[in-house]
């Protein structure tokens, strides 16, 4: 079966990918994000209860370590310099973020950002693009939510085309995503596909770069992640899913791609905090982040004579749809409080590493990285 190609007209076709067509936009005007103004109104879903966390990374998403003898008490943004409400820097609220507790809400897999209370924040509006990636041409995988969504949406502030890969399921974040980036003047197009499969990719990529005209950046950011008690809890299925999404996908990816990738050219993966500590609940998802920054340093070294650079961002807690899709309510309720900021970030906060990856002008001489994006921790690795 042929990947489902959306081009932003608002129709899904099957077949050539040009039955999706591009469409220019002009740059719209955005209006100024109001500030948040404290959590909305609790969900009505209902989920078990919370598990006991794990000795590093507990389920309010930080570093056990980074939690001594902080107060657990709820963060309200306040002004920048004022003092914090737990005695501690203002950097946690002085950008006006959401902050735990959050709404109790749980996501069906693989969760969508549109349900996700409060939204992630992707537009980056103190972000201003200076014509870094003018030209390129990007594909994203997982791009439809998240930081896949934030990055596209850079991407095209600083002058990129993009194409993003989502599931079928995913389809009305991935339009969104596509609106997105046509309101900063870019081309966009969505691709149906599931990476865990070669064939798959190796197509999807080879009718994007026909319909792009060409690729510079491939952003590997597609993941697939499940809580489990116990090594005897994760199922055979489970653990090669995971294995097939978030490291064979990114060499599937990587594989499909070179051969259109010129001197230039650079690959950006994501990994996690995961990764560098591991979380006792989370043994094969840990495993195939790890994989990834090893990954990562590899290929850097392998592909560094053609001239390709090979980068990972490894992130902390992210305010996505990933964790609130397979875990309680109440662990949801205060993602992210465990790290020094106390909250988790936003999808645009990651964003601009990966610009910066992406960018020959600002990181012409680094391959092989894994830049750790962690509020705050310094415990991991």
């Amino acid at each position: 079966m042929r990947p489902k190609v959306t081009g932003w007209s608002g129709i899904t076709a099957s077949g050539a990918v040009l039955d999706g067509r591009w469409r220019e936009h002009r740059p719209s005007p955005r209006p100024r994000p109001a500030a948040w103004r404290g959590a909305p109104a609790e969900a009505a879903r209902h989920a078990p209860a919370r598990d006991a966390a794990p000795r590093w990374w507990d389920e309010r998403g930080g570093s056990a370590l980074a939690r001594q003898g902080r107060a657990t008490t709820n963060t309200r943004p306040v002004a920048p310099g004022a003092p914090h409400p737990r005695g501690g820097s203002p950097m946690a609220t002085a950008t006006h973020q959401p902050t735990p507790p959050f709404p109790k809400q749980t996501l069906d897999k693989p969760g969508l950002e549109s349900e996700l209370d409060p939204r992630p924040r992707y537009k980056a509006p103190r972000y201003k693009g200076s014509g870094k990636l003018e030209g390129k041409k990007a594909i994203i995988t997982g791009g439809d939510s998240g930081i896949g969504r934030a990055v596209a949406v850079l991407f095209a502030r600083e002058g990129a085309d993009v194409t993003i890969l989502h599931l079928p399921e995913e389809a009305s974040d991935a339009r969104e995503t596509c609106a997105a980036v046509e309101e900063e003047g870019r081309k966009a197009r969505a691709v149906e596909a599931d990476v865990r499969e070669f064939e798959t990719c190796r197509r999807v990529v080879d009718e994007a770069v026909s319909a792009m005209g060409g690729l510079d950046i491939l952003v590997n950011n597609a993941a697939f992640q499940q809580h489990q008690d116990g090594i005897e809890d994760i199922s055979i299925d489970q653990w090669d899913r995971t294995f097939r999404t978030n490291i064979y996908g990114y060499f599937h990816m990587v594989k499909a791609a070179l051969p259109h990738m010129e001197r230039g050219a650079a690959i950006i993966n994501t990994g996690s905090i995961t990764g560098l500590e591991g979380v006792s609940r989370l043994i094969d998802y840990s495993s195939t982040k790890g994989a990834i920054h090893a990954f990562t340093k590899a290929l850097a070294q392998n592909l560094v004579e053609r001239g390709i650079r090979v980068n990972c961002v490894a992130p902390g807690p992210v305010w996505t749809p990933l964790n609130p899709a397979e875990r309680t309510a109440e662990e949801v309720a205060h993602f992210g409080e465990g790290t020094p900021y106390g909250r988790p970030a936003q999808p645009e906060e990651m964003a601009p590493a990966y610009v910066f990856f992406a960018s020959e002008a600002d990181s012409s001489y680094i391959t092989g990285d894994v830049l750790e994006a962690l509020g705050g921790s310094t415990t991991a690795g």
